[in-house]
């Protein structure tokens, strides 16, 4: 060995020195490796930026080293996401009063300055459930759901009561709800509960993605990240504890461009949110 080592003038610990130096890259490439393919498992659809920042939190920028390196590793590894497309529902029309659309323009500069509330499409096999979210626009927190076989009203004023309740107690006198204009939100037992809560009503109006955008992108993440990655549910009971599951780490453990890379729960209980650096993830 020291011949050979002589010949490239270097001495023989030269050799045993970059050996230990790549057993210790194979260790590091295999971690990451394992710790992506372990947050895939919690959400199947996280992008490679958010993948890096999770990863720089929990092992460290000794393991991760700098945003190219780690991305070099998750394209040549496979954990590249390839396009999908989503799926868009709608709603129907109803004989209830309507409201005036209240944000227009508007951003929310504070918790519980505005919910959105919607219902989205969840399949399973042979049948179809309906998930009633209501989110906090301002950190994009989850603060109701429930997940029904049915569009029933009585089951979006579940996911609104849980939101009220996550509030715990919080100011809600003047918090804007705004929804669209399903009949839903506008039935009577909804309406006077966002009354007796002191909390003002607001509706799009038209019925135009963007006239909810926050509910509709927080749909698409869940649907492309989770939903549409997983087999298709075998029953309520296995898809009441995935989307459990989904929204706590979406509100606990996802870091959210939109509000600096900040996990939405956090920012919800009064951490400032980041700059946002939201574009297409990777």
């Amino acid at each position: 060995m020291a011949t050979l080592c002589g010949l490239f003038g270097k001495k023989r610990q030269w050799y045993y020195a970059n050996r230990k130096h790549e057993v210790s890259e194979r260790q590091r490439v295999k971690l990451l490796v394992d710790m992506m393919g372990f947050y895939r498992l919690c959400c199947p659809r996280i992008g490679g930026f958010k993948l890096f920042h999770l990863l720089e939190n929990d092992l460290g920028r000794e393991v991760t080293h700098g945003r190219d390196s780690f991305l070099k590793v998750y394209e040549s590894k496979g954990f590249k996401l390839k396009p999908n497309k989503r799926r868009r529902t709608t709603d129907s029309k109803h004989i209830y009063k309507k409201y005036p659309n209240l944000i227009k323009g508007m951003t929310a500069l504070y918790s519980n300055h505005i919910w959105v509330s919607d219902i989205t499409y969840v399949w399973i096999l042979g049948d179809v459930l309906y998930l009633h979210l209501v989110t906090d626009a301002y950190s994009h927190a989850v603060l109701g759901w429930r997940l029904s076989d049915s569009l029933e009203a009585s089951f979006t004023l579940e996911a609104l009561r849980m939101a009220i309740r996550t509030a715990q107690g919080g100011n809600l006198c003047g918090t804007i709800h705004h929804s669209d204009k399903g009949s839903q939100y506008a039935s009577d037992a909804y309406v006077d509960c966002l009354i007796d809560h002191h909390i003002r009503i607001s509706m799009t109006e038209r019925y135009e993605p963007t006239d909810n955008a926050v509910a509709e992108r927080q749909n698409g993440i869940f649907k492309v990240e989770w939903i549409y990655e997983q087999e298709m549910y075998r029953d309520k009971e296995q898809a009441s504890a995935e989307i459990k599951a989904m929204i706590d780490f979406y509100n606990n453990r996802r870091p959210h461009m939109s509000i600096g890379m900040k996990c939405p729960m956090e920012v919800y209980k009064g951490e400032k949110p980041g700059k946002n650096l939201w574009k297409k993830s990777l």
